[in-house]
């Protein structure tokens, strides 16, 4: 299976250089997109954009662009560990109906990330979104009481920072919503797989650092905040049926 891998940065210049190196050698085709000026090193060929574009904007322009039977959408913070790509990219190719596939993911300090979660209901979104979260854990949403897998196993949904995505699956969908500014589009994108009967999977012999800044996670009211909402909203209007998800 022929991977093409697709990195937008938004002014991560350091990070795409200490990226490319370690994935480079994991994918048969790399296409980096430069969303605003100063977002990849010099020496690093990129699509420049004129005037920045949204996130899900930025993964159908690639993708467009791009051959590969699979799509891997990496964030520039998202390092794989070697072997990452070849995990994702074999188990995907052995099951047909599989069209994402996410690794397990771990902070910088090695500490478990949880990327495996449940669609969102509207309790929990309430609580994940307000200070509520600092003492209502939600742990159910994110699988913390459960023992992390050591097979991989089917998921709701799966952290967008870095996902194998199988173009079958893409073109049937129409790829990502644009409409979709920054946050949700990931998942949209795998509420709509599994309503398609897509699978979506979680491999955990594919390993990946991810900084994960969870920037609306820290501030209130900031434009990425307004952003999250903003995807929140989207979701919602898209998909009413969630509503009755309490």
């Amino acid at each position: 299976m022929r991977v093409s891998a697709i990195v937008v940065s938004h002014g991560n210049a350091a990070e795409v250089g200490a990226l490319l190196p370690v994935l480079a050698p994991q994918v048969d085709e790399l296409l980096v997109i430069a969303n605003v000026p100063g977002s990849v090193p010099p020496e690093v060929e990129a699509l420049h954009n004129p005037a920045p574009l949204g996130f899900a904007a930025n993964l159908n322009l690639a993708l467009a662009r791009s051959g590969g039977e699979a799509i891997l959408a990496v964030n520039p913070d998202a390092v794989p560990a070697p072997g990452a790509v070849a995990a994702l990219s074999g188990f995907m190719d052995a099951h047909p109906r599989c069209g994402v596939a996410g690794p397990r993911m771990v902070y910088p300090d090695g500490s478990a990330q949880p990327s495996r979660r449940r669609f969102p209901t509207v309790s929990g979104t309430i609580v994940r979104r307000t200070p509520l979260r600092r003492v209502l854990p939600q742990r159910r949403h994110f699988h913390l009481d459960e023992p992390a897998p050591l097979a991989p196993v089917q998921a709701d949904w799966m952290l967008g920072g870095f996902l194998l995505l199988r173009r079958e699956m893409l073109d049937e969908l129409g790829g990502f919503d644009e409409r979709f500014r920054l946050y949700g589009e990931d998942i949209d994108l795998q509420y709509r797989a599994m309503r398609a009967g897509w699978e979506r999977w979680y491999v955990p012999a594919a390993l990946v650092r991810h900084t994960h800044k969870a920037e609306t996670d820290r501030h209130l009211l900031t434009r990425r905040t307004l952003w999250h909402w903003a995807g929140i909203l989207r979701f919602v209007r898209k998909h009413p049926e969630r509503l009755k998800a309490l």
